[in-house]
């Protein structure tokens, strides 16, 4: 018999145990997912991309994160049922959505706390914010570190220099009592409305101005319906990189130590993303016809302080946040 005919049947077995192999490592491999708020353009979604990336490596190809921007595995209350029940693994969350779980998170939004993304990046490391997440526990999450985008500023309709020039206008703030009392105390009437709907209600005049920060808004393009920036500088805005509990608790030491070195390594490289988008999205929004609005600033820092002593009062960890971040 010809010897090449005599190996074929080796030849097939052989095929046939390294594809069984193949799907059998396929079938090990968890299938993960991610959800965040944010545009695939926002610094957020680039932490994300490298959390997937990263993890993929580092478990040589075990974990695979499938990414879902904007929404589209629901708002965060429903991402936060689904984690609880172990169908969604990962999350970037607002600090403000998860105050309503931890109040303590509400520390983050104090008005005129911090100086610019890199103080809040220092602040992360805190004693007071690393309790923050461990308390997320309570809720069915595991909070593994922080993502930050830019600094909060106003974006409106018409030039807004004081305080005074948002009297009775609607601003589109995040639905958080911190943000609530600092635009009433600014005198401006806060909106609770999905970023979807910005667009449309600044071209039809629903809205007269945005709480927003400088990645949402180049990515969104929100200065086409309203041209005039005002850099307040009011606030940071942080995100949570969480992973659900019921998920992580069925996972080995060696995959957590993993995972955890994946998100510190994002965690420290969002940082300086987020700095450098700060300047970029300036230029960018500039460039396309973005007015950036002389303005007084003391006057909104004036406002500020009575909004940070009644959240410094309510909460002994806000209060040990606030003091903590104050000595960076």
């Amino acid at each position: 018999m010809n010897p090449v005919l005599k190996t074929l049947p080796g030849l097939a077995a052989a095929t046939i145990a390294a594809i069984a192999l193949t799907a059998a490592l396929a079938a090990q491999a968890q299938a993960l997912k991610l959800a965040h708020i944010t545009p695939p353009t926002h610094v957020w979604h680039q932490v994300s991309e490298k959390i997937a990336t990263d993890l993929e490596q580092a478990s040589g190809g075990k974990m695979k994160i499938a990414i879902s921007p904007l929404q589209k595995l629901g708002n965060e209350a429903q991402v936060v049922n689904l984690m609880q029940a172990g169908a969604v693994q990962f999350a970037v969350f607002t600090v403000g959505g998860l105050a309503n779980r931890e109040e303590s998170l509400l520390g983050w939004s104090l008005p005129y706390v911090f100086k610019d993304v890199a103080h809040a990046a220092r602040a992360a490391d805190t004693p007071a914010a690393r309790e923050m997440l461990k308390r997320l526990d309570a809720s069915g999450l595991v909070g593994l570190g922080y993502t930050f985008a830019g600094m909060r500023h106003v974006l409106s309709l018409n030039p807004v220099t004081t305080p005074k020039d948002l009297a009775g206008k609607k601003i589109r703030a995040f639905p958080s009592p911190v943000y609530n009392d600092w635009w009433l105390a600014n005198g401006a009437a806060p909106t609770a409305m999905p970023l979807s709907e910005v667009a449309p209600s600044l071209t039809t005049k629903l809205l007269d101005a945005v709480d927003i920060d400088l990645d949402a808004l180049v990515g969104l393009k929100f200065y086409q319906q309203a041209p005039n920036l005002t850099l307040t500088n009011h606030m940071a805005f942080p995100g949570v990189i969480a992973v659900s509990k019921k998920w992580w608790d069925a996972r080995t030491d060696a995959e957590r130590g993993q995972i955890r070195k994946v998100v510190a390594d994002a965690e420290k490289w969002g940082v300086q993303a987020a700095i450098d988008a700060e300047a970029s999205n300036l230029k960018k929004a500039q460039a396309d016809g973005t007015k950036v609005v002389t303005f007084d600033l003391k006057a909104f820092q004036a406002a500020a302080a009575p909004v940070r002593d009644k959240y410094v009062a309510k909460n002994p960890l806000i209060a040990d946040f606030y003091k903590q971040a104050q000595g960076l």
